[in-house]
């Protein structure tokens, strides 16, 4: 990791198991959901940190973000997501991150449950 880069909080908590139920049920609407695809590591970082802030914004409490496999399971961004949803800048917004359910991408995506807005 670069020294200009902020290191990943430490024990990014992974959805508690309840609520990942009920995000994988549908039960918890999966807001929104980006697509991180083909797209360069710097680039889906941006975008991947825009998307969390709009989707708190505006209130969601569980996106999907989509990271793919990658070519032999093993994808940099499958790999280096978590690692940028545990970033300190993040920390008011993700509560925590859990692999998805097979249906919504499996080891490819990632359910990211975020925090409540404080009121006011």
């Amino acid at each position: 990791m670069s020294s200009g880069q902020a290191r990943p909080r430490e024990g990014l908590d992974p959805i508690e198991p309840n609520r990942h139920h009920r995000i994988s049920r549908e039960r918890e609407e999966i807001g929104a959901r980006l697509d991180l695809h083909g797209l360069t590591q710097d680039r889906a970082r941006t975008d991947l940190e825009a998307f969390l802030g709009r989707a708190w914004t505006e209130g969601w409490r569980a996106v999907l973000v989509i990271t793919g496999k990658g070519v032999q399971g093993d994808g940099v961004l499958r790999r280096r997501t978590p690692e940028w949803l545990g970033a300190p800048h993040l920390a008011h917004i993700v509560a925590g991150v859990s692999p998805a359910h097979r249906r919504h991408g499996g080891e490819g995506a990632l359910y990211v449950a975020l925090k409540r807005k404080p009121k006011g």
